[in-house]
């Protein structure tokens, strides 16, 4: 199956999506989708083109998405909260040429500075759908199968330079089914879609999953805690895609009345701290279906069942996708041992877009490499331990500290600088930057983040400033992280930033 093809899995008269539109039906999305088609067909798009979408959710992202798809194109799904230079990078590494957005993007500038000659055309997003006497682009060949690439999910690595997993057809809907398969949904169901459909795990978990099961998606364009809930009240909600600094929220300020429709609630992102989901649980009686995915597998690896969720744990693998635990040397670890994780299935990414040394990283011997450390008990439920990789989550958002630490090193005055990760009650983590700066030198913190709220999405400015005469360094002349979280605990938090 094609992803496009998953719409033919609801029934026509029945609700596909409920947002600012209004109803749609799975007839009606259909269509939707059969005139952005032709739209784009017309702008010129062919197999393999890269189109990218910079918007907020609404029906017309799932329209052109599946538009997209259907014309053999590849999706580059971008943050929308990514400033013009973040855009503009990936748009250059993709070779894009047609971006769909819900808003005019002044990017000449910034695709000028990294010397993009490419034409890029805009197409407002929300009049793709639109009837239109356009005629229809011809069928896919016959040639074209299921291991097509279908999109590309950008990613920062360690280096903090964005790399773009490369997602098949069949790694999307086989990522859907085998999650269908372990949650359970229904075509009753009426799904609520909060979190950023760019991100994979929403695309998968809150979209692709509900279509393929015919279910009803209820799109919010951002979360709004009262929002969310006024909506999954009146809607008869019984299912929501979250993460944990969400669940939080709604905890405290939800009443039992407010989801009675709810059957279950689930969650990924970052590992669920097992007060939140006690809260969750004690005030509404609602499962907590905690799963472990990346970018790289499409995304869901391992995901608990509502029958039998254990906290703690991020459940067992999924249908169709093997695990293996290895140490540093690559050997299997005993059972209950933790060690790096090792994914194998039709979930797992083609490889990097562009870049053949780091994908035959990733997938040696036809596993995937993770960079996560994780153990699996008897019963076969997988609990995380730690992460290798050097990243900060915030709201579900993967920050990596090398791309906040190069621009904070450009910044005149400023000699070192570190990013780590502080805990933070609302976003579950925010950065914290250390930095030292040169003799006879000043370094005003408020010009300082003024520089990176230009160059960054604002969800990745560290929430914290503190200015240090020496980093501490490793034998190797390294950066010592680590020093910097004891020194960060034994200073205790204080605000640095200028009043």
């Amino acid at each position: 199956m094609l992803v496009h093809e998953i719409l033919r899995r609801g029934q026509n008269n029945d609700d596909a999506v409920y947002s600012q539109l209004g109803a749609l039906t799975y007839l009606g999305l259909k269509v939707a989708a059969e005139n952005c088609r032709r739209r784009l067909y017309a702008a010129g798009v062919r197999r393999h083109d890269r189109v990218a979408i910079y918007s907020r959710n609404r029906a017309e992202y799932i329209a052109a998405y599946m538009a997209i798809a259907s014309l053999g194109a590849i999706v580059v799904p971008i943050n929308f909260q990514f400033s013009m230079r973040e855009t503009a990078f990936i748009i250059k590494n993709a070779d894009a040429h047609v971006i769909l957005t819900d808003q005019e993007l002044f990017l000449d500038d910034a695709l000028n500075a990294i010397e993009y000659g490419g034409e890029v055309k805009q197409i407002d997003i929300g009049g793709v759908i639109e009837p239109t006497t356009l005629p229809p682009p011809p069928p896919l060949p016959a040639d074209f199968g299921p291991d097509e690439p279908c999109t590309i999910i950008y990613t920062s690595g360690t280096t903090g330079a964005p790399k773009g997993a490369v997602l098949s057809h069949r790694n999307l809907v086989m990522n859907a089914l085998d999650m269908q398969q372990t949650v359970h949904m229904r075509r009753s169901d009426n799904v609520l879609c909060i979190l950023p459909m760019y991100h994979c795990f929403s695309w998968t978990c809150a979209v692709m999953c509900a279509l393929s099961v015919g279910a009803t998606i209820s799109i919010l364009d951002a979360f709004a805690p009262k929002r969310t809930i006024d909506v999954s009240r009146a809607l008869g909600v019984t299912i929501i895609v979250m993460v944990p600094s969400i669940l939080s929220l709604i905890t405290k300020l939800a009443t039992t009345e407010d989801f009675q429709t709810l059957r279950f609630v689930i969650l990924g992102g970052t590992t669920l701290p097992k007060a939140i989901g006690e809260a969750f649980w004690t005030k509404f009686g609602v499962p907590v279906v905690e799963g472990y995915g990346l970018s790289e597998a499409s995304p869901v690896v391992t995901m608990n069942s509502p029958e039998s969720a254990r906290l703690t744990s991020v459940g067992p693998a999924i249908p169709d996708v093997r695990l293996r635990f290895v140490d540093a040397h690559g050997r299997d670890v005993p059972q209950g041992e933790a060690g790096e994780l090792l994914v194998q299935g039709p979930n797992v990414m083609h490889g990097y877009w562009k870049l053949p040394e780091e994908t035959a990283k990733a997938l040696q011997h036809g596993w995937l490499h993770t960079g996560d450390v994780a153990r699996m008990d008897e019963d076969g439920y997988v609990y995380i331990v730690d992460r290798i990789k050097d990243m900060i989550i915030s709201m579900g958002e993967n920050i990596y500290p090398r791309e906040i630490e190069e621009l904070v090193y450009a910044y005149p005055g400023v000699r070192e600088a570190a990013v780590i990760a502080i805990d933070d009650k609302l976003r579950g983590q925010a950065g914290c930057c250390y930095y030292s700066i040169q003799p006879d030198a000043a370094v005003n913190v408020r010009e300082l983040k003024k520089y990176l709220q230009k160059n960054l999405a604002l969800y990745k400015i560290p929430r914290e400033f503190r200015l240090i005469d020496e980093l501490p360094k490793t034998s190797t002349g390294k950066i010592a992280k680590r020093q910097l979280r004891e020194l960060y605990l034994a200073e205790g938090e204080k605000k640095t930033t200028a009043p």
